[in-house]
């Protein structure tokens, strides 16, 4: 073993508090990083598992929580069992159990809970594009040379990724916000019955309808050309400046711009390949439902709007309790929907309601019930009826209240989460308008 020859025993300095232990116990002991001592057989050895070695004292330091320490000092030594130390974060906590070789199994029960709810809360953006990553770039072999380019790169992939970034960013963002604040206009504009009529004026008794016209001929079809140009031109660009291909084509609102300017080129091809004719009013019906996926726009500003951001993220977070509440809703609905059926329509086949004629049925009455929303277009007419219609609104606003706790917390945090991501490019844009 390596240490200054005839000593018994080694200290262990964890920040700054001093522990002896002998070699024999130093083999065997329950932390698999001060065991590890025992095996070194140079300085560098020592090094690799300590932070410091002083060999005329024969002491180990470790740079390490001195009180979080004395805590797991005290649960391998059998005095007690392993909780978290007073004053000190859980996570910091954990990662010193890490460090010296326990896990959470250790914990007791309560402090094991603690510590997966501390876990499940805490969701950091690491960002691999942090300043600083450019110079470590720069000090590699080549990297001066290609140093500019990347840092253009980088650049404008936080111009288009990120709105807060810096002024540019803002501007490019307030722009895209507008493009889709009118496609919107223009879609909403084009249902409306006078505007169809307007149009249908302009064409021919052939080609009534608004739309089997094909994209562009009409000012609403222009504009939701240069739209759909621009939309296209921004994915384009990001698409090319992203670090990983592959992962940029899997995120959610990726896929969401192709799935809102896919349909345009689609309907264009349609109108290209069929003509304006019979054919293409067969199609009439696809073109309308490839041009109202234009609504899927909607969603593209999410990347300007921290409240969308939020709520994306809660239902990330939040699926377990999402489908918790969806069973919790669907397996009421099987009970009450049956037993709805059999008051209303199974028992009395003279004087049964005629709404609740099946179990899919009443499974309409049931839901609208649950969610208190009340339509009243179908309703119990018997004495068991009324009595089961109370309680399944009751049991509905019980089972809908139980996993919106957690739902909130969850907002709650995920909101906390993005202000304080905004707050840190802010920081960054305040730099760059000043400097």
């Amino acid at each position: 073993t390596f240490g200054r020859s005839g000593a018994a025993s080694v200290v262990l300095n964890v920040g700054g508090a001093r522990y002896s232990l002998s070699r024999e116990l130093l083999k065997d002991f329950p932390l698999r990083r001060v065991s590890r001592l025992h095996g070194c057989r140079s300085e560098r050895d020592v090094l690799e598992v300590c932070d410091d070695y002083d060999r005329e004292r024969n002491e180990y330091f470790f740079d390490r929580h001195s009180e979080a320490f004395g805590f797991i000092l005290l649960y391998v030594r059998g005095h007690g069992k392993l909780r978290f130390a007073p004053r000190m974060c859980e996570l910091s906590f954990y990662n010193e159990m890490i460090y010296w070789g326990l896990e959470g199994a250790h914990f007791e029960y309560c402090c094991q809970r603690r510590l997966d709810d501390r876990m499940s809360d805490t969701y950091t953006f690491y960002s691999a594009d942090e300043p600083g990553v450019l110079g470590r770039d720069e000090a590699r072999p080549g990297g001066a040379e290609a140093a500019p380019s990347r840092r253009w790169l980088e650049r404008m992939r936080r111009t288009f990724e990120e709105p807060t970034s810096s002024l540019a960013a803002q501007i490019l963002a307030s722009v895209s916000v507008v493009f889709v604040i009118v496609s919107m206009v223009v879609l909403c504009a084009s249902t409306l019955p006078d505007w169809r009529n307007a149009a249908a004026d302009n064409r021919s008794l052939d080609d009534r309808s608004r739309y089997s016209a094909g994209p562009g001929r009409e000012p609403s079809g222009i504009i939701e050309a240069i739209c759909i140009g621009w939309f296209t031109a921004e994915c384009i660009v990001r698409f090319i400046v992203s670090k990983n291909k592959c992962e940029f084509v899997k995120r959610p609102l990726n896929i969401i711009d192709l799935l809102a300017i896919t349909p345009y080129y689609i309907s264009v091809l349609m109108t290209v390949f069929t003509g304006e004719n019979s054919q293409l009013q067969r199609a009439g019906v696809t073109l309308r439902v490839l041009r109202m996926m234009r609504i899927f726009w909607v969603i593209k500003l999410a990347r300007h709007f921290i409240g969308l951001q939020t709520l994306g993220l809660t239902l990330k977070r939040c699926y377990r309790e999402m489908v918790m509440l969806l069973v919790f809703i669907c397996v009421a609905m099987a009970i009450f929907s049956a037993l709805s059926q059999l008051l209303e329509h199974g028992l009395d086949l003279e004087t049964s309601n005629k709404d609740f004629t099946s179990i899919p049925a009443a499974c309409w009455w049931v839901i609208i019930s649950m969610t208190t929303v009340g339509y009243g277009d179908m309703y119990p007419i018997t004495v068991p009826g009324r009595i089961l219609g109370g309680v399944c609104v009751v049991s509905g606003i019980v089972l809908l209240a139980l996993p919106i706790t957690f739902i909130y917390h969850s907002f709650v945090q995920c909101y906390h989460e993005l202000k304080f991501r905004s707050a840190r490019y802010s920081r960054s844009l305040s730099t760059e308008f000043l400097n």
